[in-house]
């Protein structure tokens, strides 16, 4: 029993059925996470998905159908977003502009009549956790984006909220900065051992800081699992399509292995016929000598940063193949190479008709398993 007890409690934001149907079809249904204390759950997806509303449905901005929403145990749908113990950062910044930095970092504790040295010392808190000390006098107006979202969060902070909820919140600013942000954010988070919440449809995002994502699509959750799993072992063919670039190519599933031409590879779920076979751009190999391999055609070849990217043309597919860009030189339009994969993923035909299979939240399961005990 003591085992049980210990697991709940470690559960910071429970969310049961949510639901929250607009006029125009669009929304959530039946949507279910459990969120780990001290935990970072990034709900990814394209727009109109639903997760801004089951983002904004915790915070008691969105009144959603039906559903339960468990804080630290304790049900929040009822009350107003000043009165549960969740803050969220927005997109745009929400600072006052006729207020200093210090006085918006104030507000919310003046409103709660804590002492000026207090105060002091917690808003000084908040600007070195953010890298911001020295800034206190500044109005937002002299403050750059990335600056500005930095006070943003550190107001959010000062709530000392049980879950921080983030909405997009560096969709504005330039990539480098994102990027900083991002890094810093996750330093902070771990630092603070803070629960969050966050959502994003930048896929790079995603997977460089969350410790499990919920990849999301028309309302339904798709996969949730840790960045690793959503990369190497997409669930369904929409995951496989949304995250990261992925090579399709057709492959005929017999017995123990599913053949693509003279490849052949392991039949791991045991489909019959015809499928769709996935791979990434970093498993397409090129192999030589007597090796079995497909002929491909070279079209094209890309500078994209440390990596080059070479197009090739095959009797299966057009495909995009990664290699070093030291051994780009290599690579010549018409000329011909022999390819093979690494590793594939593969899925049976009907998956691309919508009939996409739900994935269950691990937590949960768990928690079934232990309340059997």
């Amino acid at each position: 029993m003591g085992r049980k007890e210990g697991y709940q409690l470690s559960i910071q934001l429970s969310i049961r059925d949510l639901s929250k149907i607009y006029s125009t079809g669009e929304g959530v249904k039946r949507f279910s996470l459990d969120i780990r204390n001290g935990e970072l759950v990034t709900l990814l997806g394209p727009s109109g998905c639903g997760k801004s509303t089951v983002l904004r449905s915790v915070g008691g901005f969105i009144d959603p159908n039906e559903g339960s929403i468990q804080i630290d145990g304790n049900e929040v749908k009822h009350l107003p977003p000043e009165k549960r113990p969740s803050a969220m950062v927005f997109q745009s910044y929400n600072l006052w502009p006729h207020m200093t930095v210090f006085e918006n970092l104030a507000f919310s504790m003046k409103l709660k009549k804590l002492k000026k040295a207090h105060i002091i010392e917690k808003v000084n808190w908040a600007l070195t956790l953010v890298q911001l000390q020295g800034y206190e006098k500044k109005y937002p107006t002299e403050l750059s984006g990335g600056q500005q979202q930095r006070i943003a969060l550190a107001r959010a902070l000062l709530l000392e909220p049980k879950v921080l909820l983030l909405d997009e919140p560096f969709s504005a600013l330039d990539a480098k900065l994102r990027h900083e942000l991002r890094e810093e954010l996750r330093e902070i988070q771990a630092k603070q051992q803070l629960t969050m919440l966050f959502v994003t449809h930048d896929q790079e995002e995603a997977l460089s800081i969350s410790d499990r994502i919920v990849v999301m699509n028309k309302g339904n959750i798709e996969q949730i699992d840790s960045p690793q799993n959503i990369y190497n072992f997409p669930s369904s063919m929409f995951v496989a399509q949304f995250i990261g670039k992925m090579n399709f190519l057709k492959g005929f599933a017999e017995g123990q292995k599913i053949s693509i031409g003279s490849l052949a590879y392991p039949n791991l779920n045991q489909y019959i016929g015809e499928v769709t076979v996935a791979v990434r751009p970093e498993d397409i190999v090129i192999v030589n000598g007597t090796e079995d391999g497909l002929e491909a055609t070279i079209e094209k070849v890309m500078m994209l940063g440390h990596y080059a990217e070479v197009s090739l043309s095959t009797d299966y597919a057009k495909l995009k193949m990664f290699v070093d860009r030291n051994d780009m030189s290599q690579f010549k339009v018409l000329d011909k190479i022999r390819i093979a994969f690494a590793t594939i993923q593969a899925f049976p035909e009907e998956i691309q008709n919508n009939e996409l299979p739900k994935v269950q939240n691990p937590i949960k399961e768990e928690n079934e398993q232990y309340a059997k005990v």
